[in-house]
């Protein structure tokens, strides 16, 4: 019985993260989730008591391992230079994958303090190794410099989600380099 509750609850949260991508927050709802996984409305109510516990289980699931798959690679390079664009490089590698669409339409949303809360301690341990990448780099407030870099990264996330005229590597590389170089490099 436990395994197939189990069964449910990924297959419910699995649909939330296609509604998510597809449409962003406004989409996921209960009836949309009822639907997609074939249980009763009042099913999904048994596993969720809300909208905000659905995303909030979603941050506590995808977020970590998103934010492990961009530590991975940062870890793996050997410069401060080589994390920074390892930080840039992982964080767009990822934006075709489902998890990742969930986790920026949950960014964008109005969420509740706990969901607020698990997103924050998730992207703490990122901010904390880029800060670290941008301290060995020189950089006199690495703290606002990474918020900044991140603002890069998010800007190009957007920009391959919309289909820019440009191929997701161009993109890529472009913000790599601002990151790298800034707009003057």
């Amino acid at each position: 019985m436990a395994e197939h509750r189990s069964m449910q609850r990924g297959a419910l949260l699995d649909a939330a993260r296609s509604l998510l991508s597809e449409g962003g927050t406004e989409a996921l709802t209960f009836p949309a989730l009822a639907e997609r996984t074939g249980l009763a409305r009042s099913s999904v109510y048994e596993y969720f008591r809300s909208r905000a516990a659905v995303v909030e289980e979603l941050c506590e699931v995808d977020f970590p391992v998103w934010a492990a798959e961009v530590e991975s690679a940062m870890e793996a390079a050997a410069t401060p230079e080589a994390k920074v664009e390892a930080y840039v490089r992982s964080q767009l590698a990822l934006v075709g994958d489902q998890r990742h669409r969930a986790v920026v339409a949950i960014s964008n949303s109005e969420l509740d303090a706990g969901a607020r809360e698990k997103i924050r301690a998730a992207h703490g341990g990122l901010v904390a190794m880029i800060v670290e990448a941008l301290s060995a780099l020189g950089h006199e407030q690495p703290r606002m410099a990474a918020m900044l870099l991140q603002g890069v990264v998010d800007a190009a996330v957007r920009r391959i989600e919309v289909g820019a005229a440009e191929d997701q590597a161009a993109i890529t590389d472009a913000a790599v380099g601002m990151a790298l170089r800034g707009v003057c490099g």
